[in-house]
């Protein structure tokens, strides 16, 4: 064979070669093998050039290179292993802040069970991310035909530890799924009425997502917020001054975003707002009837405003406050929060981290006391059956004896917040009213418990008080009260005493104002003339401030009634024992201070009486002094 086709030979011995070795590369990584042609045909050419390879013979091949030594077993054992139980350490989902990756449930009660220890913070983990997706799972299925015993579910868990988690899962579904806000609405009355401060707590949240969507002009989170503060208001858990100054903001520079928002919030609580605030709902409508005519809003904004005025015209008929279905809440049992959009509502983000508690096993048994008593005892079924331990019959049947004799747990609010809500509520419902009468009827309608009247007339006597002059409305509104309701008699007589003996704290304004109410409810005979019994005209126990009341109080009766009749009525022999300090008989220098008194003031003719008794005194004083003188001259001559 001649060296030109020995060099052939070995040229196609070589490209077989390589052909080969290139289809197992190319099935061992998965590869084209169209992607190696051209590299493939370059090294071809490159060698097409060169001078052709020999073979090596077999005697003169490499023998294969021997493979390293193994680790040594000890060595190979420690470190990966150490390693890897740090990273599991710190990957561990329980020692993350915020619960880590998802787990089982069937996972999560396994290593439940394991804990021994319930007052350990890996327990409290497992408890915590439990409580977070039980509250998630029951508030993502609630509607209308299964909230009720949704809300039996929802007070088996322990809704004061995680009442942050409950505020972030009703917040977030109510604004994922806005045609289900009535629903959460009524979910929040409810709880509301048990927990106040879960439902303060849900408030300022929306409240804080209102103000975030309307600073980054956020339409869709604005509407969802004022949605939910509407309904909010339907059920009386949030007061309605809050609905009318979201109506202000949002109306007060009129863009096309926030008058449709507007209109979307009137539409849900307007009916209420026209029941409980008519003058502001005139406002309201005012000022969206002066954007329709002057603003130049977007067509589709300007229909939307027109419609609105239909729904007005109509009544609200397909947007009532509150469907039949819903309507679980009483009026009696409702406490109204009083928030403000001007205030700085604090969202207490800290709640929807997990903490540890020191006293968890303590706070467990406590909520379990207060789940019975919310729920009637019918909550500790379940408890009992997870827990799986079981109670002999003897130590329940002495469980039940203590019960009774200790009775039911009475909870007393000492932070007095009914009484400031109450209060709030009072005084907004006077100052928005136009006549005594719509004003009586409001707080009618507000259900006021036995317990509370001294807190009403207290409020309705101190309104009085800050107005720059007396106006009779609050005598008329006092009047109707009394009238209405004799518990309300006795606690202005009350309030009068009080009044009475603290009014030199008051200024003269104040002074003047209470002093013309309580005048005008005696003139009505509205409040008993008897309670005037507390009032002894001398110079020992009067002051400057009482004897300024008192001389208020009598001009007031003199220019109601007439000196005339007012003389009878001093005079009447059945209250002659309620006017003895008024009118002193007992001593000659009370009745000359009185007489003095009355002169003064312009009501000389109220003292002829005493101006008779006082000669008479005079009379026999004079005349047993001349007898113990001509006794004691007798005496002497004899």
């Amino acid at each position: 064979m001649t060296s030109y086709e020995e060099r052939i030979s070995y040229r196609e011995r070589d490209r077989e070669r390589d052909e080969d070795a290139r289809l197992k590369s190319a099935v061992s990584r998965r590869r084209s093998p169209f992607r190696e042609e051209r590299s493939t045909r370059k090294r071809s050419r490159s060698r097409s050039f060169s001078p052709p390879r020999r073979r090596p013979s077999p005697n003169t091949r490499r023998p294969y290179r021997e493979r390293r030594s193994p680790r040594p077993l000890e060595e190979s054992a420690n470190v990966p292993f150490a390693e890897s139980a740090a990273k599991k350490k710190e990957e561990n989902p329980l020692l993350m802040r915020t619960g880590g990756a998802y787990i089982p449930p069937a996972r999560l009660r396994m290593m439940q069970e394991q804990i021994t220890d319930k007052n350990s913070e890996a327990y409290q983990r497992l408890s915590w991310e439990a409580l977070k997706k039980s509250i998630n799972g029951l508030v993502n299925k609630i509607n209308v035909s299964n909230i009720a015993n949704i809300v039996r579910e929802i007070f088996q868990e322990n809704i004061i530890r995680g009442r942050g988690l409950m505020g972030r899962s009703i917040v977030t579904a109510q604004a994922a799924s806005p045609t289900f806000t009535h629903v959460y609405a009524v979910l929040v009355a409810i709880v509301n009425t048990k927990f106040p401060q879960i439902g303060e707590l849900i408030i300022k949240r929306v409240i804080v997502n209102f103000k975030k969507g309307y600073r980054r002009n956020d339409k869709n989170l604005c509407m969802a917020s004022a949605n939910f503060l509407a309904h909010l208001v339907n059920q009386q858990v949030v007061h309605e001054l809050i609905a009318l100054e979201i109506l202000t903001l949002l109306l007060e520079n009129p863009t096309d975003d926030s008058v449709e928002v507007a209109i979307g919030f009137l539409k849900e609580c307007g009916l209420k707002l026209s029941q409980v605030a008519p003058k502001g709902m005139h406002g309201v409508y005012d000022s969206l009837r002066g954007i329709l005519n002057n603003s130049k809003l977007d067509v589709r904004v300007q229909y939307m405003i027109e419609v609105m005025f239909a729904i007005r015209k109509d009544g609200f008929k397909e947007h009532p406050i509150i469907i039949e279905q819903l309507d679980l809440v009483e009026e009696d049992d409702q406490i109204t929060h009083f928030v403000t959009i001007e205030e700085q509502c604090d969202p207490e983000d800290s709640l929807n981290v997990f903490k540890f508690d020191p006293d968890y096993q303590a706070n467990e048994d406590k909520y379990k006391q207060i789940r019975d008593d919310v729920l009637g005892g019918g909550g500790s079924d379940s408890d009992e059956g997870s827990s799986g331990g079981e109670v002999d019959s003897d130590d329940e049947e002495d469980e039940a004896a203590s019960d009774q004799e200790e009775g039911t747990m009475k909870i007393q609010d000492e932070t007095q917040m009914n009484t400031l809500a109450l209060r709030r509520t009072v005084y907004l419902t006077i100052m928005s009213s136009l006549s005594f009468e719509e004003c009586a009827h409001k707080m009618l309608q507000m259900s006021i418990k036995p317990g509370q009247e001294y807190d009403t007339a207290s409020m309705i006597i101190e309104c009085c008080s800050q107005e720059r002059s007396y106006r009779k409305f609050f005598g008329l509104l006092g009047q109707r009260f009394c009238q209405l309701n004799q518990d309300y008699v006795e606690q202005y007589v009350k309030l009068f005493q009080e009044h009475y003996t603290t009014c030199h704290r008051l200024e003269t304004n104040k002074l003047r104002n209470v002093a013309k109410f309580f005048a005008y409810l005696c003139y009505t005979d509205a409040l008993p003339w008897t309670c005037l019994s507390i009032i002894h005209l001398n110079e020992e126990e009067t002051t400057s401030s009482s004897r300024i009341f008192i001389k208020i109080l009598f001009q007031e009766f003199a220019e109601y009634m007439g000196l005339a009749k007012l003389n009878e009525r001093l005079r009447d022999p059945f209250l002659a024992p309620v006017f003895e300090g008024i009118l002193p008989r007992d001593n000659p220098r009370n009745t000359r201070f009185a007489i003095n008194f009355f002169t003064s003031i312009g009501l000389g003719g109220l003292t002829d009486d005493l101006r008779e008794h006082l000669k008479l005194t005079s009379k026999m004083t004079v005349s047993r002094t001349h007898e113990s003188e001509s006794s004691d001259s007798s005496s002497s001559k004899s």
